[in-house]
This record gives C-alpha cells, structure tokens and sequence, in this order.
C-alpha cells in the first residue's frame, strides 16, 4: 500500500535545522527558533555588506491548472532537491497556505510524495503566527477606523464609501456581506461590510512586498480606507493605525525557514493569492536566500498568465531582482482538459477518458503551453518545460508535450518524477535550468511605469492573455480615470481574473482566440501599489463545501495530526 503525504513525511527524519540554516550561510545569532524545525530568519543579515556573487534566480509556473493543480509545489521544492544533488546549493521560496482552503477542498500546500516541505502539519496549521498577525493588524485598521466614526469623524469619512472592510483566514461565506454596529448608538455606525479571507488583505500583498521595516511602515500607512465627502482618500495614516500596525507586523515581516524532505533549505513566507493580488512569497525571503546561494527557486501561483506575470511585473518591479530562468509545470490531464472535451472538478473522480491515451485531445489542447511558453518568453528569460509524470500517462503522450515545448521555444523539456522520486526525479530537469540560468540575461517588463494604466491594462490583454483587445463597463471607465486623476496612473496592473482559462471567462479552454477581455471594475491597492482591474466575478472569501477536507482530519491516540493529506 502506497503512502499518503503526511506519513512519507514522517517515515524520513528531519535534519538538525541548524544544519539546514549553514548551507545558507546563517549562523544561531541570525535564527529566532520557534520549537526544532522552524525559524524566523532575522532580517538584520540584510544590512551587511556580502561579497558573494548572488545566486542564479529561478521561477516556477505552469500552464492553466485545472481545479486539482498540476503539481507547482512540487516542482518548487523537487527542483531544489535536485539542484543540490547535482552539486549546486540551492533554496526554495514558498508562501504559508491559508487556512481556509486547507480546511476546505484544496488541501495541504507543502509539496507532496518526495517533494515536501516538512513537517507539512505544521506549515499548514499556524506555523509562526504570520497569518493571523495579518489578520490583527487589518482588523485593527477596522476597528480604528469604526472608531474614528464614533467619536466626531473628523475626516469627515463617508460610510457610504468606506472601502476597508475585515478579515479572517477561514472559507466562511456567511460572512461575505455583514451589517454592523446594530444595537444602538452606543455601539458605532450602522453600516454594511463584510469579511475577506486575509489572504486578499492588502496587508498581506503589503506584507510581500515591503523591502524593510520602514518601507512596510509607509505602505500601511498609505492605505486607503475610504472617502470623504468631498471625494479626498482617507488612509491609515490618517486614522493614526499605521504605526500600531506595524508594531504589530514586526516579526511577521521576517521568513520563516524549514527544511525539504532531503534536508534542503525552505523559506516559507507570506501567502498573497495569484487571482486576487500578486500570488507570490516576499521580497525579503527572496533577499535573504540570495545573499548566499547557488540557486533560488521561488513559485510564483497558478499560470504564467497569471503568478509569473505578476512576479515580472510587479513583484520584480518593486525588488530590483532579475530572474534568470523559468520553469514551467505541465501535465497531460490538463492538456487534454484544454480540448474542451473533459471536465475535472475537484473531490470527484477524473472522467474515464482521461485515463487513456488520446494523442487527439491532446493536440487539441496543446495551444495552452505554446502559450504559456510565449508569456514566459515575452519577459526575456528562458524556459524549461517539466512535464509531471502521472501513473495513467503514456510515453507516447509524454514526448508530444515535450517536442511541442521545444517547438513552441522552450529551452528545454524533461520528464519529472519528482513526487515519486525526490530530488533524483528531476535531474536532467535540473542540468537542463542550470545551462538556462547562463544564458545571457535580457529580462524585461511588459510596459513602462509611465503608459496610461489603460495602455498596461490592453498590453496585458493582448499580449498574454491573446485577447482582440479590451471592453470596460462604466464603473471601469470611471475608476480608472479617477485613479489617473490621483495620481496612481504609474502603479503596475495586478489583473483580478479567474485562474482557469487565459481569457476572463472561465469556459474558454485551450488558447482562446477572437476574443475581447471584459474589465467591469477597478480598485486599488495604494499601499501596495498596485491597481486591480476586475474581470468577472472574483470571489474574496471562500465557502466551505458540502464536505470540508476539515472533515477528515482529527489527532490520532498519540496527538498527532491526520486525514490532513
């Protein structure tokens, strides 16, 4: 009988974390333990001067998942297993899972097989708190500002449009839309709001983005709560709730390091989603493994359409950092997915005919990695295509994915057996980033800081997403001009679409073509600087399903925990 992932954790013993904190050159002095197999990683390192040349920069995507993920983890932390068995000392950067999507249907968010980052329990569950630090810190801005109301409004806020509403890392839709402040005047403003899942705060976007503490200190004091009456932004700042949050988000600011199932380094921090904000762990983690490396590799979530681009585009524009390779993730199933002819739902079984060879569907669907390929490729760096192996796959179906990457541009194409196998199962993956990585570096972005935020919405959608160009709503048309007005028209574009298909509409399979993208909304995130247009409906706090993944997990008659993966 085959191993789950929470017990092919436990059957390998855990290296010493002091160990793993030497292959990254940190001593005791630059760890805060938290227990024997986690650590804050100080961020006082970053102050010092270091004469090592950094380490080659590494980031892993995928083509368009289907709702089962196609293996990004994995490959995030197989792929450093593997670059240290072939001689080269590398890291990996993952975000911290949020709660709500552990206890609901996605699951655990370590890795899997023998690509892991361990213990998965506990990078699931609280780790060191940062989450619910975030969770604090948002809701105190919440509470500040329902007492600036109370006591006079001095801002003269209008609650009509007040923007900030709270947050709780939990699938919980009884909360999407709430009433406050009811039981007399005593207790505040009436008003409607309602809660986020503290992965769509824009402290966590904040919280991933901050180069140190003072750059975090001048985000959330930039925040925007709401609106006067005469139309001025009111923020955090002006609530007086910056300083508190920041107190508040002083450790959370720091990564937390773990290890893989092969004793690899692992920095674990933040957890913005890819549909709603950047989709990808924080600049300071990525800082941190730098400094004294071979290889960093960092996953950037769901497609290249969607994580990657916003790595390139916002998250490297606010670091400095240039990528020098990619890796991109694609399985069979959901290339066949992308013919249109199956659909894969998640907690159910895969329909029959994707358990059988169909060099057929698979052509047809084939148009969604040439695609992501070419995304990847717009920014200048190589790619190397892993096609993740699965028991039904044939090997027929395998070499038509891996001649079509070639085909499409990609460096280079392996098989990876990196969940069955560990870090042995991804070495000519490994050899293959390794040559990528020394190729000449021409990173680029999509677009310049000064084009219209129009310009960089129809630069978006033309040239990644393969639209005939955009379509904008009233409330688009108006939000944005308004944004350009007060002078957020050079903040990047944080596209707010569905993960599914590369257009905006979900239903749009494959490559779609002869499209035209719909945006009927825009928001912004000053603190975090960026503007988020919104194309179809976005959900920001999850429901919990008929039957949770929560209902499976329990503690066994010695405490520990299980049904978790």
């Amino acid at each position: 009988m085959s191993l789950n992932d929470l017990a092919i954790a436990r059957s390998i013993p855990l290296r010493p974390l002091s160990e793993v904190a030497r292959i990254m050159g940190l001593g005791p002095d630059d760890l805060e333990p938290y227990g024997h197999t986690k650590a804050k990683v100080k961020l006082d390192m970053l102050k010092q001067p270091s004469n090592k040349k950094p380490a080659k920069y590494v980031v892993v995507t995928a083509i368009t998942p289907t709702p089962l993920g196609e293996g990004k983890t994995v490959h995030t932390v197989g792929i450093s297993q593997a670059l240290n068995r072939i001689g080269k000392r590398a890291c990996c950067v993952i975000r911290q899972p949020s709660m709500g999507p552990v206890f609901g249907i996605k699951g655990g968010a370590a890795g899997g097989g023998y690509s892991q980052v361990v213990p998965p329990e506990e990078l699931n569950l609280h780790l060191t708190g940062d989450f619910h630090a975030v969770t604090a810190a948002h809701n105190l801005c919440a509470a500040f500002l329902d007492a600036h109301l109370f006591h006079g409004n001095d801002s003269k806020l209008d609650p009509e449009q007040i923007t900030w509403r709270r947050v709780l890392d939990m699938n919980d839709r009884a909360l999407r839309e709430v009433e406050v402040a009811h039981g007399g005047s005593k207790n505040g403003t009436p008003r409607r709001t309602g809660f986020d899942i503290t992965s769509a705060s824009e402290i966590m976007a904040i919280l991933g983005l901050a180069k140190d503490i003072h750059d975090l200190r001048r985000r959330l004091g930039a925040m925007v709560v709401g609106y006067a009456t005469d139309g001025k932004p009111v923020t955090a700042e002006d609530l007086k709730a910056a300083g508190a949050m920041t107190a508040i988000l002083k450790d959370a600011l720091k990564p937390t390091l773990m290890q893989t199932l092969e004793g690899t380094p692992a920095l674990v921090h933040t957890g913005p989603f890819a549909n709603i904000a950047h989709g990808n762990s924080s600049i300071v983690a990525d800082y941190v493994a730098l400094r004294s490396l071979d290889f960093v590799v960092t996953e950037a979530g769901f497609g290249a359409d969607m994580g990657a681009e916003k790595f390139f585009d916002i998250k490297c524009r606010a670091s400095g950092l240039k990528p020098d390779a990619a890796l991109l993730v694609a399985t069979v199933r959901a290339l066949k997915m992308h013919s249109g002819r199956f659909t894969i739902v998640a907690g159910k079984p895969l329909p029959d005919g994707l358990k059988q060879e169909d060099l057929d569907a698979l052509a047809a669907g084939i148009g969604n990695l040439q695609k992501q390929i070419e995304n990847v490729r717009l920014f200048g760096i190589p790619v190397v295509v892993a096609v993740n192996r699965f028991p039904g796959d044939t090997d027929a179906e395998i070499e038509f994915v891996k001649q079509a990457a070639l085909a499409a541009g990609a460096s280079a194409a392996h098989t990876s057996t990196l969940f069955t196998d560990g870090g042995k199962g991804g070495e000519d993956l490994a050899h293959a980033l390794v040559k990528a990585a020394d190729e000449p570096s021409s990173f680029r972005l999509l677009y310049p800081d000064e084009a219209s935020l129009k310009e960089k919405i129809e630069s978006l959608a033309t040239k990644i997403y393969g639209a005939d160009g955009v379509d904008y709503e009233p409330e688009a048309e108006k939000q944005l001009a308004l944004f350009e007005e007060r002078g957020y028209g050079r903040f990047p574009i944080c596209m707010a679409k569905t993960q599914y298909s590369l257009s905006h509409d979900p239903n749009l399979k494959g490559r779609p073509t002869g499209f035209r993208f719909k945006v009927r909304d825009a928001r912004v995130a000053v603190g975090a600087g960026f503007v988020y247009p919104l194309a179809g409906e976005i959900m920001t706090m999850p429901g919990l399903g008929k039957v949770p993944g929560g209902a499976r997990m329990d503690i066994d008659a010695d405490g520990n925990v299980v049904g978790m993966l």
